[in-house]
């Protein structure tokens, strides 16, 4: 019954569409999630390569991370929704393409201008992964729902952590520009895949572009479980662009003198915090998603414990990092999944934008700030300010369960 529930659903929406969301096409948009959102993040454990080789100070190449998410954050706003309004898969071919030119502006660049342009460009277009997200979010099964999420939720983190060592390992054996090069000849590859594996999704909306936009922050205004959920989600991005835009500068000094691709090795550390995705999405459609995120946002402060030792022991630093990333990852799906079940279909790709919006904005200015603290303040203003957000991030959480259980 579930299932002949959800054909009559889909038919209802899309008659152009009555395949269900196969295991590989899962798998599949899960990878072209994680290869779009790590186009953004190859530059951060070549922030030592890049300021030597385009004479860049320090403090400056914190610029270009920031330029990545809040490229990416104006994709959110300005592209995503789109989403609700034009052919899905035609969308995200296109937004695929114009990220690989990105990509290839980047490889090319021989100035920090240029390099920020390519970084914009891709940053911008590979707000795709929030169309693909919401896209599977409908193509699956209610009851599969938070499983499926969980799954590309995992295909963003592994891209943005493997993305650090995948661009460690290239530059030691070539440099920092073959590494646009190679991921601008997998997005090529992941777009063709797409073209011949997406099914079309149509879903009718005669909203006009701008109403479309400004939609996203009345569902802020309309929708309680957003507002929380996209300021909860921004505070655990925050923390995690916090530890991972400084710490190629920790690594490549004293007393460690990693080379780039020690330093995105750690990336496989993170990586490990990215396998709970599935889980934490099998207990949120289970109704555990309060139960998960407080233990997420537990985690998130418990981290900078053994953070707090990064410059002292190694084995501090990767304890710290899997549980840094393992507490992102659970309380980012719980979040979403959250969201997926309050929206309705007709708002799924909006509320997903909106709540992504928030979570890079987060990105964002922990990126901005954590530069400006490590070059002037060092390693332990990052583990304070760490402490400090996750405590705010608790304080929230707790001051919305209070209201909701007295309602």
């Amino acid at each position: 019954m579930p299932l002949l529930n959800h054909l009559n659903y889909i038919n209802h929406m899309n008659p152009q569409q009555t395949t269900l969301l196969s295991f590989w096409l899962t798998i599949l948009m899960a990878m072209a999630v994680g290869i779009s959102v790590a186009s953004n993040y190859y530059a951060q454990p070549l922030l030592h390569s890049i300021t030597q080789d385009l004479q860049i100070s320090v403090e400056n190449s914190g610029s270009i991370v920031t330029t990545a998410q809040f490229s990416y954050a104006l994709g959110l706003l300005f592209i995503a929704p789109l989403g609700d309004k034009i052919e899905r898969k035609t969308l995200i071919i296109i937004l695929m393409l114009l990220t690989t030119i990105g990509l290839v502006i980047s490889a090319v660049a021989y100035s920090k201008t240029m390099l920020i342009v390519g970084t914009a460009i891709s940053g911008i277009f590979s707000a795709v992964a929030q169309v693909l997200i919401p896209f599977s979010a409908t193509l699956a099964l209610p009851n599969q729902r938070g499983k499926v999420v969980g799954i590309l939720m995992s295909g963003m983190l592994l891209g943005i952590l493997l993305a650090r060592t995948f661009a460690g390992a290239i530059s030691t054996m070539a440099d920092w520009r073959m590494v646009y090069w190679i991921a601008a000849a997998i997005m090529c590859f992941t777009t063709f895949l797409l073209c011949c594996s997406l099914p079309r999704y149509y879903h009718k909306n005669t909203t006009n572009y701008w109403q479309l936009i400004s939609s996203i922050f009345g569902l802020f205004y309309q929708e309680r479980v957003l507002r929380i959920r996209a300021l909860i989600g921004g505070i655990a991005f925050a923390l995690f662009s916090l530890l991972w835009t400084p710490l190629a500068f920790l690594l490549s000094s004293e007393p460690y003198h990693y080379s780039d691709f020690i330093i995105g090795l750690f990336g496989l550390a993170g990586a490990a915090g990215a396998m709970g995705s599935p889980i934490v999405g099998k207990l949120s459609d289970k109704g555990k998603g309060i139960l998960v995120t407080s233990v997420g946002l537990a985690l998130l402060l418990f981290s900078w414990l053994p953070l707090s030792l990064a410059q002292l022991s190694v084995m501090a630093l990767v304890i710290g990092v899997i549980v840094i990333d393992f507490a992102v990852q659970v309380t980012h799906v719980s979040c979403m999944n959250a969201i997926y079940q309050h929206g309705g279909v007709e708002n799924r790709t909006r509320m997903n934008a909106g709540y992504m919006l928030s979570y890079f904005t987060g990105g964002m200015l922990g990126s901005l700030s954590s530069t400006y603290l490590f070059a002037h303040y060092g390693w332990y203003a990052i583990v304070s300010a760490g402490c400090l957000l996750a405590t705010f991030g608790i304080l929230v959480w707790v001051y919305y369960l209070k209201n909701k259980s007295s309602r």
